[in-house]
């Protein structure tokens, strides 16, 4: 039965990213943000309230498991708060936005869709993981890697873009590092992480989660893309939107 809730889950995440591909559909949120969608919330608070079940439900239920933990699980569940740690109550307090606001309903959307992703993780780890694998093994080195490179590019892309309305409100061309050949390195780092995330556990949950990480920021990522392009005359050319010369 979990199986099956992991795959049903992937097979939402496929249709999502086609009907947000297709229909070319604008989550109404950064600066794609308007009115039409509801109610507006702090957009700083808005972020602060959709990440905190992620940070907090993983971890809880893992650790109230009956099953044994060992370092393994141990450095999942660190892995994990250190990103949610980041993207509750770092990220969206350096914001330099002004007033700016975010549907209720996107709010209420990421709630379900980080409950549903923390959940899954963590009843597999705290409840049906059996297997005791070593914390030292390739798998775990390689993935260590992966994530912490995507970590790294997350933020820096993430620190750079709001360095960019210091002194000036209106959006801007990035350019520099992997901007020189994606619009949105900032979600390239984040797919990039949650593959080495992956990497590491070797399990359904958090495949399950890298599909959907991708599947959710990939079409944001192109309308980010597109935006730009139709912002500025001047947007190099040759960029992508999310993949290297791929997409």
């Amino acid at each position: 039965m979990f199986e099956l809730i992991n795959y049903i889950w992937i097979a939402v995440a496929v249709i999502t990213f086609l009907v947000l591909v297709i229909f070319k559909i604008k989550a109404p949120y950064g600066r794609h943000s308007n009115a039409k969608w509801g109610i507006l919330i702090s957009n700083k608070w808005g972020w602060f309230i959709m990440e905190l079940p992620a940070f907090l439900i993983m971890p809880v239920i893992t650790i109230m498991g009956p099953t044994d933990k060992n370092e393994l699980t141990y450095l999942l569940i660190l892995l994990w708060v250190i990103h949610y740690f980041n993207r509750t109550f770092i990220f969206p307090f350096k914001l330099r936005t002004k007033n700016k606001k975010m549907p209720l309903l996107i709010v209420v959307s990421a709630i379900l869709f980080n409950s549903v992703n923390g959940f899954l993780n963590g009843y597999f780890l705290g409840y049906l993981n059996t297997e005791i694998s070593s914390v030292v093994s390739l798998n775990v080195i390689i993935g260590l890697v992966v994530f912490f490179s995507g970590m790294h590019i997350n933020k820096a892309a993430d620190k750079y873009l709001i360095s960019l309305r210091t002194s000036n409100e209106s959006y801007q061309i990035p350019h520099g590092g992997l901007f020189k050949y994606i619009s949105c390195p900032n979600h390239f780092g984040e797919v990039v992480e949650w593959i080495g995330f992956m990497i590491i556990a070797c399990n359904l949950p958090s495949m399950t989660f890298a599909i959907w990480t991708f599947c959710n920021l990939s079409p944001r990522s192109l309308n980010h893309h597109k935006w730009y392009k139709e912002k500025f005359d001047n947007y190099p050319k040759k960029r992508k939107a999310i993949l290297p010369y791929v997409l």
